[in-house]
């Protein structure tokens, strides 16, 4: 059985967040875990408030799993303040996971700093580095770039500048993109465009998440990293094509959309 290991924040609407990435690991035949690094207080409609575990028991959490159960990747979603980073870029040199999804998680689609101003830096420095793909929305990559992103040049330029902070490689997701859904790929050698559909839908709570744990666990299936992420995005095309209109803001994508009929 392939694993994979989620380190992320928990969202209580279950959209997105550890809930998120456990369903995906799941809906892609990855068996999951989870090392839990904040609670939040959440639904459709926005994040209401943030508490944080400590250090202790998210360093933990990780040793738990790496000492018992292979992790065949990782993948780090919220992780809200500086001391929360280290412990886990820590771990991360310690245990060596072969495969490490960064998404950067920055802000809640309401608005809600999910990562504290002064984690910035310590984001870049400690946990970039140790990415073997780290995935920005066009939102998150200006917030490390520090200027303007809104067009495919621009993103190719930032996806370098991303790179040259150290992670393997960069996708910078287009979803916002006025081109299009356009994601954009780099190696440190050439660039990749990973083109999409736009959806006509609200439902979109949790798409980051989701991409993210599921170019995670088709790592750890085996796939390279270029068919991870074509696997990735048809699989959240298809979850935001069948997303489930529950509660009165943002939706969530239906995780299981392949296994359930239509409406059930």
């Amino acid at each position: 059985m392939k694993t994979a290991l989620t380190i992320a924040g928990s969202d209580s609407s279950g959209g997105a967040g550890i809930q998120a990435d456990l369903k995906t690991f799941s809906a892609l035949g990855v068996y999951g875990m989870s090392a839990i690094v904040s609670v939040t207080a959440q639904n459709t409609q926005g994040v209401d408030d943030v508490e944080d575990l400590s250090p202790k028991i998210i360093g933990g959490q990780i040793n738990a799993i790496f000492r018992d159960i292979p992790v065949g990747a990782v993948k780090i979603g919220m992780v809200s303040n500086s001391a929360a980073i280290r412990t886990i870029a820590e771990k991360l040199k310690e245990f060596r996971p072969k495969y490490v999804v960064l998404d950067p998680v920055m802000v809640s689609k309401s608005g809600f700093d999910l990562l504290k101003p002064e984690a910035r830096e310590t984001l870049i420095r400690e946990l970039l580095p140790l990415a073997t793909v780290v995935t920005p929305n066009l939102f998150e990559t200006e917030r490390l770039v520090g200027r303007k992103v809104e067009t495919l040049e621009a993103m190719r330029q930032a996806a370098k500048e991303i790179f040259d902070m150290g992670p393997e490689s960069v996708l910078v997701k287009g979803g916002h993109l006025e081109e299009g859904p356009i994601d954009i790929f780099y190696d440190g050698t050439q660039f990749h465009q990973f083109a999409g559909k736009r959806i006509d839908t609200n439902n979109t709570h949790g798409t980051g998440c989701t991409l993210s744990s599921a170019i995670a666990a088709y790592l750890a299936k085996g796939l390279s990293l270029a068919d991870a992420i074509q696997e990735a995005k048809t699989y959240i095309q298809g979850a935001i094509e069948h997303s489930l209109p529950l509660g009165h803001g943002h939706g969530p994508t239906h995780h299981f959309y392949r296994w359930f009929p239509e409406g059930e």
